[in-house]
């Protein structure tokens, strides 16, 4: 790898190079700049399942024999918390929202003629509460949803007002799928600012100097435009953009690019006590660091190449969007990083200059004294790490997960409050009904529709089965069902597994020859979590196997990778387990979103990896010229100082996800940041070396 990295960050480190290499970054920046923007192919309304799923094929089934019923239902709620609710208001309300004529909105149920018995189907059994359902057209973009429901919940609003007592939300999943876009919109500006900040201040406070924290901040927003720019033409040539793909990706481009800036430049300071001129001292330090550093980007890269063979949709589109951002970092971190502290010298280090000749090279403070304790008493040192990561992975038998989306929404948020205000009042299953649809070889009769619709009421958890279309020849025929579950529960989604797989009992029982298929939410999250836990094993698999590869690679041993690679994978229990507790215990978290294990794997498998890479480097850089203790000390020492800062950094950037109003990306990025510190000062400083000591013998 040498061989081919050493003529490109040998020209990079020259004074010619760096210029030239400054002003291309530059250059493709400023030229993609003029491209697309990425936020206009951002979507939410995103298919996370794959087309193979049954609810998915359920779906568009029904799409296809029932063409102008299925568009994305919503749900606009008449509350009064003072008492019973006014009828009249709430015709007054609605009047206004439908008089508005509002383009988007496919059907909005008119209770105006409704005669009074009719009513009470709408209304709560406290009768404090009313809801109405509402239809929006079929593939309206992203954005549609906030803006129609902006606009209908202004117009609702200001008639309720003059109406006294009545409160209007809009909720249901048209609801929620206008306040998710709203939220992304306002969070991801916040979560950028949250980034730098936390960044800039770490970098001056650990570093005690200006220019060692613009610099890398200045390489990073370069690589952040040029690769937010190349994913915006990936967009505008039809590729998909999830919003929490995008918010994720931005962290990890920060936290990549400061921590290949600290591998660098902690180098290039040692490097400039040997040599005097500028350029030459980056050219020893790039040769040095330029194979771990390329290789530990590989890892990541290869880590995220995996979600290819995801089925879940939302790990597949990780995949070409990081694969992008990490390659991007890759170069920038072998070429444009060296350029800039290239090109500042000495000054970068401002104002503990580093002089050359000077015999004290780098105060190693604590790590001198870790290093030593840590080789002297290996067993002591890793022995009770290794016992504290097995206590904290048992753990992950309680992991529960949690498919309520809502609830992970801020608590003011119209479309959560509505939900709760439903949810209270009304069967929970009127939340999300499912669709059932039935295929007959023949045409159904009323009495085989009626057998059905009894066979599946006569099962628990059911509130109600209303037939709602039919198709001419009536060999197709859509239900709708409530369950009297909240369907968003595991009991929900367990209830609709079991009746899924005695579907064919509920057809026989009412005479009916075909097929019934389940389509909504409740069986969409049935299949997701039937596919992400086959993923789950996919994911897991594939990366070892593949990241193992790239380890053999780099050591040239078959030992050493193996213990690194289980080191990493007994660090991810760790950190899941551990991280489960204190997110319960400290901010109220006792389930997690099926995602947040398989994003954690894939970020601390990949990223902690990085940090054993740099040791072990150094470590069969120094074990050339002494013994395995002599090097090893010599490794956690010159290194110790560096991978802590890189990973109180990248901790505290991925702790930056907190900022975020979405329960996944703040459990995600708490759990991320808890595992970084495990790797960082566990495993990179006591575990990994009781190992080393253990498994490599000095030759004789």
């Amino acid at each position: 790898m040498n061989k081919l990295l050493n003529p490109i960050t040998d020209w990079v480190s020259t004074k010619r190079g760096a210029w030239i290499t400054l002003i291309v970054w530059l250059v493709l920046m400023i030229g993609l700049s003029a491209g697309p923007i990425l936020s206009e192919y951002k979507v939410t309304n995103f298919q996370s399942l794959p087309d193979d799923a049954q609810s998915i094929i359920a779906e568009n089934k029904l799409s296809e024999y029932f063409p102008n019923d299925e568009g994305t239902p919503g749900i606009l709620v008449f509350h009064n918390k003072n008492g019973e609710i006014n009828v009249d208001s709430v015709k007054e309300i609605l009047n206004a929202v439908i008089a508005e004529n509002i383009e988007g909105i496919d059907q909005i149920v008119d209770i105006s003629n409704l005669p009074p018995q009719a009513l009470t189907g709408f209304t709560s059994e406290d009768k404090t509460t009313m809801i109405v359902p509402m239809t929006l057209e079929q593939g309206l973009g992203n954005s549609a949803y906030a803006e129609i429901n902006d606009f209908a919940t202004e117009i609702g609003s200001k008639a309720a007002e003059k109406t006294g007592d009545t409160q209007f939300y809009i909720t249901g999943p048209a609801g929620i799928a206008g306040d998710t876009v709203k939220l992304f919109e306002q969070a991801d500006l916040q979560l950028i600012f949250a980034t730098i900040g936390i960044i800039l201040i770490l970098l001056i406070v650990i570093y005690r100097s200006p220019l060692l924290a613009i610099i890398p901040l200045l390489a990073t927003v370069i690589v952040y435009q040029v690769v937010n720019q190349s994913v915006a033409l990936m967009g505008a040539a039809g590729l998909e953009i999830n919003n929490s793909t995008t918010s994720i990706m931005s962290i990890l481009l920060f936290a990549a690019v400061i921590d290949y800036s600290l591998f660098v430049f902690s180098r290039y300071r040692e490097e400039l006590n040997h040599y005097e001129n500028k350029y030459e001292a980056m050219k020893y330090a790039m040769r040095a660091t330029g194979e771990p550093v390329f290789f530990a980007g590989g890892t990541v890269l290869a880590a995220m190449l995996v979600l290819f063979f995801a089925d879940f949709r939302d790990y597949q589109n990780f995949a070409p969007i990081f694969g992008t951002a990490v390659f991007v970092i890759m170069l920038g971190s072998i070429t444009l990083v060296p350029a800039l502290f290239a090109l500042f010298g000495r000054k970068a280090f401002w104002p503990k200059v580093p002089k050359f000749g000077e015999t004290k090279e780098v105060k190693h403070g604590i790590w001198g004294a870790i290093a030593k304790f840590v080789v002297n008493k290996p067993y002591l040192s890793g022995g009770l790490v290794l016992i504290f990561m097995i206590i904290t992975s048992l753990n992950v038998f309680n992991l529960d997960y949690e498919f309520d989306t809502v609830k992970s929404f801020p608590e003011e948020l119209p479309s959560r409050v509505g939900y709760e205000i439903v949810e209270s009042r009304f069967d929970k299953g009127e939340l999300a009904p499912t669709s059932l649809l039935v295929e007959s070889e023949q045409a159904l009769t009323e009495q085989q529709k009626q057998d059905l619709t009894e066979a599946l009421l006569a099962e628990d958890d059911i509130a109600s089965v209303r037939p709602s279309a039919a198709s001419e020849d009536n060999t197709k025929m859509k239900l709708t069902m409530a369950f009297d579950l909240n369907p968003y529960d595991p009991e929900a989604i367990d209830k609709l597994g079991e009746m899924r797989d005695n579907s064919a009992d509920y057809l026989a029982a009412a005479g009916i020859n075909g097929e019934l298929h389940f389509a909504g939410t409740t069986a969409k999250l049935l299949d997701e979590r039937n596919v992400n836990n086959a993923d789950i094993i996919k994911i897991v698999v594939l990366e070892t196997i593949l990241i193992l590869v790239l380890l053999f690679v780099l050591t040239k041993s078959w030992k050493m990778p193996i213990y690194m690679m289980a080191t990493i994978l007994v660090s991810y229990l760790s950190a899941l387990g551990l991280g489960l507790f204190l997110v319960d215990v400290l901010f109220g978290y006792d389930a997690i979103s099926t995602r947040v294990p398989v994003y954690a794997f894939i970020f601390l498998v990949a990223l902690g990896i990085d940090y054993n890479i740099i040791l072990v480097s150094r470590f069969l850089e120094e074990r050339k010229r002494t013994t395995v203790k002599q090097a090893l000390e010599i490794a956690i020492r010159n290194t110790g100082g560096v991978i802590s800062s890189a990973g109180v950094i990248l901790a505290a950037t991925f702790a930056a996800l907190m900022t975020m109003p979405i329960a996944d990306l703040f459990v995600f990025g708490f759990i991320v940041s808890v595992g970084i510190l495990i790797d960082t000062f566990l495993v990179r400083g006591m575990l990994l070396p009781m190992l080393i000591l253990t498994f490599e013998k000095d030759k004789k």
